[in-house]
């Protein structure tokens, strides 16, 4: 019985001293590790800046809509004898929520475009609305006035138009990231 344990003690001592080599050994490789990564800290610094200003990016555009091109959308869903004469847009922004409508049968929205447009002839402006809704992020319409310059002969109809977020410009969209 004492030899078990005699060489069981042995046993137990000879994995310990080899546990403590191993330890060592790892001990030093992580020293040398921690020693490689230094060499990089301005690199691994530099790549961390790189990717806030990639979020700063994201954040930024995130409500971004072009408008030009959106207006020339609407612009070309009118008939050929009316023109946008005035536009007001009020819109969302990366850091405040957009106010959503109070009113029933109104869809939510990202930006408000109140439009005056002048015709020659009497306009249709119940055609004008379904033409409008067929623009990419197109959420309502309401018909404003129409009113005629009776020097002029001119039609002027007020229009507000609701946008909804099918209707942002996506830059910087990360794909696969």
């Amino acid at each position: 019985m004492i030899a078990i344990v005699i060489v069981g003690t042995g046993a137990s001592t000879m994995l310990a001293v080899q546990a403590q080599g191993q330890l060592a050994d790892e001990q030093a490789r992580t020293s040398a590790l921690v020693a490689e990564q230094a060499k990089y800290v301005e690199v691994r610094s530099v790549q961390a800046k790189v990717n806030l200003v990639h979020a700063a990016e994201q954040v930024g555009v995130s409500t971004e809509i072009d408008w030009k091109k959106y207006l020339d959308s609407v612009q070309a869903t009118l008939p050929s004898t009316v023109a946008i004469y005035t536009v007001t847009i009020d819109s969302a922004s990366p850091v405040a929520i957009y106010a959503q409508p109070t009113a029933p049968l109104q869809g939510a929205r990202v930006a408000t475009v109140m439009f005056s447009a002048k015709s020659t002839v009497l306009p249709d402006v119940p055609t004008w609305l379904s033409s409008l809704a067929t623009l990419p992020g197109f959420a309502d319409a309401l018909p404003g006035s129409v009113t005629l310059d009776a020097a002029t002969k001119v039609y002027t109809v007020d229009i507000t138009m609701h946008v909804n977020d099918s209707a942002y410009a996506k830059r910087f969209t990360t794909v696969g990231k």
